[in-house]
């Protein structure tokens, strides 16, 4: 089974003055203004850095609930927060890395346990095998 999910971006101008917007199929994002203010300034709009984090932290929180659930396990509440970081680098930029920072709520699992399945789950979600940046992972099991 393969399931489609679209994006969509518009662009006008240089790098610098010029302005776009991102859409996404569903709707969440319509014509969400982005640009290199929004990217590198701090002005109001979003980036594409920070839809990966959203991406990528969903993805995790997700794939962790899969493979608690696979070891009998219900998580009362995942947290998680995805840092993406962009640097320059020879030729351009790059994302180098995304720090991945977990808060779980689990009843009835000791720490060696949810340790194995973390791991598994930030290697197995979808995101974490998109990207080429170093992925760390700090937790805490409540």
């Amino acid at each position: 089974m393969t399931i489609h999910k679209k994006g969509q971006a518009h662009w006008e101008g240089d790098i610098k003055r010029g302005k776009g917007t991102i859409s996404t199929e569903s709707g969440a994002l319509k014509q969400q203004p982005y640009g290199f203010n929004t990217r590198f300034e701090g002005a109001a709009g979003t980036n594409p850095e920070e839809l990966i984090g959203a991406a990528h932290a969903g993805c995790f929180s997700m794939a962790l609930s899969l493979m608690l659930g696979e070891e009998g396990f219900t998580a009362k509440s995942i947290d998680t927060t995805a840092d993406v970081s962009l640097d320059k680098v020879e030729g351009g930029f790059a994302i180098t890395k995304i720090a991945l920072d977990s808060k779980v709520h689990v009843a009835d699992i000791d720490e060696a346990t949810f340790d194995k399945i973390i791991q598994k789950a930030k290697a197995g979600c979808p995101v974490s095998q998109l990207v080429k940046a170093e992925i760390t992972l700090n937790y805490q099991l409540n």
